[in-house]
């Protein structure tokens, strides 16, 4: 059995995931959901061997080690990998990344977000639980930039997943852990760089959230990505990552800097296929400032529901859309669904 092949079936079917582990057959995810790809059982060794032959030389695996990594096969596609240990051996994840950047249109994402590529500074949030699609927006945000600006941006992910080439932007894509030791690090001298545009593929510690803010404050645009559920819990999350001494500040920081939150799920569609986009938008007007300052973020979900004038969108409204439309059915929605009685009186 040979990786490469296992890999363009996953391309040629419109697979977003490859598993292998031992004991298993070849896994693959389509709609969301796993399936089998082949009938071969496969073992440790076997695993290792169908993973050495594409990474790097300087990536070996010793065990109770992981790697996590971008690579890019020759014809095919990008794929991100972690190949990790459980206590049956050697396993590895494959996430496609598409060669094509779609648009914001294309994913389904709202209207109003095509209006970050307008923005000069604040702090802008894509956030969902893994999987939901988070990169793939960003990288149509960026892709937006690049081709209507004439700016100088830079991302920091870990690892580079969607390859952005130069338009009238310049675009440098640094990789954690192969062009800079941590976000933190990486966000200090790009200050130092000459940004317009920072990217934050994960904004996972206290230092990078903190440095993100202040590069927001002192006039560049700063897209991060977070995995929470919603744009209150967002708020909430990043102030609670701070000391009770400094949490006062970082609200009125928070306050002053974010300019709008994007929070995502992908759901099975009801015809199979390509998974459907459900999206919470939160614009942050003046009266949302109010509330992050006051400590009422518990009344945002209100200000969303009543904000449609400023192109904002609720999670239940965009779920009972893709329900009402058929595109998913109401059993897949009604995880994701906060208020119930919001969702039946959209």
């Amino acid at each position: 059995m040979d990786i490469r092949d296992l890999l363009k079936h996953i391309v040629a079917k419109g697979a977003s995931d490859l598993h292998l582990t031992p004991g298993l057959p070849p896994m693959m995810r389509m709609n969301g959901i796993l399936e089998k790809l082949e009938d071969e059982i496969l073992e440790s060794a076997q695993i290792q061997e169908m993973v050495a032959k594409i990474l790097p030389e300087d990536k070996r695996l010793a065990s109770g080690e992981e790697i996590d990594l971008g690579i890019e096969i020759k014809g095919m596609a990008r794929f991100r990998i972690n190949v990790y240990y459980d206590r049956n051996g050697l396993c590895a994840a494959f996430r496609l990344i598409p060669a094509l950047i779609r648009s914001l249109g294309e994913l389904g994402v709202p209207e109003i977000v095509d209006k970050v590529s307008e923005m000069k500074r604040g702090l802008v949030l894509v956030t969902g639980v893994t999987g939901s699609g988070k990169s793939t927006t960003l990288a149509a945000i960026i892709d937006m930039i690049n081709a209507k600006r004439r700016d100088h941006i830079i991302t920091i992910e870990d690892p580079i997943e969607f390859v952005h080439h130069h338009k009238k932007c310049i675009v440098n894509q640094r990789e954690v852990g192969t062009h800079t030791r941590s976000f933190s690090e990486a966000l200090r001298g790009a200050l130092r760089e000459d940004p317009d545009v920072i990217l934050v593929g994960e904004m996972r510690d206290l230092d990078t959230i903190s440095m993100a803010m202040t590069a927001a404050e002192t006039g560049h645009l700063v897209l991060g990505t977070l995995h929470t559920r919603g744009a209150a819990q967002t708020i909430d999350r990043i102030i609670d990552i701070f000391p009770p001494h400094q949490q006062e500040q970082i609200r009125t920081q928070l306050a002053e800097s974010l300019e709008m939150v994007v929070s995502q799920v992908l759901l099975p569609s009801m015809e199979g296929g390509r998974r459907q986009l459900a999206c919470e938008v939160m614009v942050v007007t003046t009266a949302i400032r109010q509330l992050i300052r006051n400590k009422k973020t518990h009344l945002i979900a209100t200000e969303i529901e009543t904000g449609i004038q400023f192109g904002m969108q609720s999670m239940e409204r965009s779920l009972k859309n893709l329900v009402d439309t058929g595109k998913i059915t109401q059993e897949s929605a009604l995880p994701w669904i906060h208020d119930k009685k919001i969702f039946e009186n959209t």
